[in-house]
């Protein structure tokens, strides 16, 4: 396993085991998690643990161009009980992504340090939030970074049913995306139109 030094660089992607692990420790400075982010590289750790970064051979994503609107969807979107804000609330958005209760006890991994090292790049402009209101309450929302025209997703939570999927279709319908990275496979992001390219595909796209 390769461990990183002061030096702010990651080793080629394609050196990725097959669990998608490239690289051990560094830090959560600025410039390396700018670095990471341009070079398709997430971070991923517990508590505890050394800082893990990522880059998978099969990439989730979403490409805002190609994406079809349920139904369901469309009812939800024309809903007029909630509004939705871009970058208003990023720390709280954050906040409730790391401490609200999940039944598969994913968000634990929103450390106190990753917590400050976003808010350091959302006040950079560069990690950006959507919100989900229900009148002057926050009930859901997701945050993560921008990389030119790729959204990196991060975390996303819900206080209520759907506020999350809102917060995820205002991403994919405000225009200002060609693709929305959401790292990995699980079935909610499936279940809301992602899929999976190969890595190669999906750092293509990431330079251009």
């Amino acid at each position: 396993m390769i461990w990183l030094s002061e030096i702010i660089d990651f080793p080629p992607p394609e050196l990725a085991n097959k669990d998608g692990v490239l690289a051990l420790g560094g830090d959560l400075s600025e410039k390396r998690l700018i670095c990471a982010y341009q070079n398709g590289i997430f971070p991923w750790f517990s508590q505890g643990e050394p800082i893990i970064w990522y880059c998978p051979e099969q990439r989730m994503v979403v490409f805002p161009k190609e994406f079809t609107f349920s139904k369901s969807m469309r009812q939800l979107l024309r809903k007029k009980q909630f509004s939705i804000t871009e970058n208003t609330a990023f720390e709280e958005v954050i906040y409730h992504c790391k401490n609200i209760g999940r039944k598969d006890g994913l968000g634990t991994w929103i450390t106190n340090d990753m917590e400050q090292a976003y808010i350091n790049l959302h006040r950079k402009g560069i990690a950006k939030s959507i919100e989900v209101w229900q009148g002057d309450q926050l009930v859901g929302g997701l945050y993560g970074v921008e990389v030119g025209e790729v959204f990196c997703g991060e975390s996303m939570f819900s206080k209520i049913s759907n506020a999350s999927k809102l917060a995820f279709l205002h991403l994919v319908k405000n225009g200002n995306y060609q693709l929305i990275d959401c790292q990995v496979y699980n079935d909610h992001l499936a279940s809301l139109g992602a899929r999976e390219i190969p890595r190669n595909q999906f750092l293509k796209i990431l330079k251009t």
